[in-house]
């Protein structure tokens, strides 16, 4: 038998092998800040974590990890600090209650990262009046919270690092009225209103929206992956939205009109490359259909090595959302200045 050297069709094949396919692996070398579409614009240079006031006239934020919580005036861009007067700050989060004060989510001082945003972590209030003092609420919680845009009421969760009590892997979510009557504010008429009992799921607090008689909230996974989901508080139905196994999905900023949330997503490590999970995030749209398949894409911060976008927030009227930039070897949360994204 005769042996043809090279094979027939073998530059053909090699030269395919050759060919980069579009895309994949080659996230651009420079910074987006430096490529920022029309609709997005840079707020500040420095913090992480905006929450948006009610009347969108101003954004809360903090100027680093457990450290102080600003306020910047959307018209003037004057920035205030609102904890400054509070030695040894270490805050994690501020967000706006519906009465102008503001709740506070962090540990009463920083002994280590791991413990002070775990068992340490809890519920502040903190006053409008410049110069108020936070006020403890008793509660600890993990991660972030949700609050009614319009009402005086907040969910949270809580697992067996900040109660012993609970079974390891059990994570519940609560809602509860901040009860501001008297001098100290209070939570009251706590509702335990769903409870997940294995490690499949660890929830987090996100967003009330239907008049507050839905939420969404975050199913970290196993692996690093997690679930965009919801729960019909008058019937404790809950449905995951995402439908997107393998995949990081964590919902962040409702929209006004409750059918779409913000989602921190990974769908791009498709084409780029890279690890699944909260490293290689940008924000989303999703339609809280039930189907998970209506995904758009709105910011591109991971084309760029070293970059993602996390944390948006969006406006009561729909218009405009705020969010971070932020870098993938950090830890969730960090962030290096607040951008304002326009919508058309």
């Amino acid at each position: 038998m005769n042996y043809q050297w090279p094979p027939r069709g073998y530059y053909i094949w090699v030269s395919l092998l050759l060919i980069p396919l579009p895309g994949f692996g080659q996230r651009k070398s420079r910074s987006p800040l430096d490529h920022l579409p029309p609709e997005i614009e840079i707020l500040t240079h420095f913090g992480e974590r905006a929450d948006i006031s009610p009347d969108n006239q101003r954004i809360a934020f903090m100027d680093k990890s457990f450290e102080d919580a600003c306020v910047i005036d959307l018209k003037t861009r004057v920035i205030r600090c609102l904890t400054c007067n509070v030695p040894g700050a270490a805050f994690l989060r501020v967000m706006h209650l519906p009465s102008g004060d503001y709740l506070l989510i962090g540990p009463e001082s920083f002994s280590d990262i791991h413990n002070s945003r775990t068992k340490d972590n809890q519920l502040w209030f903190l006053n409008k009046k410049p110069g108020s003092k936070p006020q403890k609420f008793g509660e600890k919680m993990s991660e972030g919270a949700a609050i009614s845009k319009t009402a005086l009421k907040i969910s949270y969760s809580i697992t067996a690092a900040q109660d012993p009590s609970l079974s390891p892997g059990v994570s519940q979510l609560f809602v509860a009225d901040v009860d501001l009557a008297n001098s100290e504010a209070r939570l009251t008429n706590k509702k335990m209103v769903y409870e997940s009992r294995s490690k499949d799921c660890t929830i987090e607090a996100q967003d009330f929206y239907d008049h507050d008689r839905k939420m969404t909230f975050t199913c970290y996974e196993p692996k690093g992956l997690a679930s965009v989901m919801t729960v019909d508080l008058s019937n404790g139905k809950v449905e995951n939205m995402s439908k997107a196994p393998g995949t990081y999905n964590e919902c962040e900023g409702i929209y006004p009109d409750g059918l779409y949330t913000n989602v921190e997503a990974d769908r791009q490590v498709e084409q780029l490359g890279g690890d699944r999970g909260s490293r290689n995030i940008d924000i989303w749209k999703l339609r809280l259909d039930g189907t998970g398949k209506d995904f758009k894409r709105l910011t591109h911060f991971n084309d760029y090595e070293g970059f993602k976008a996390s944390n948006p927030v969006v406006s009561t009227d729909g218009r405009f959302m705020a969010f971070q930039v932020a870098r993938p070897q950090d830890e969730a949360g960090v962030g290096y200045g607040i951008l304002l994204y326009r919508f058309q």
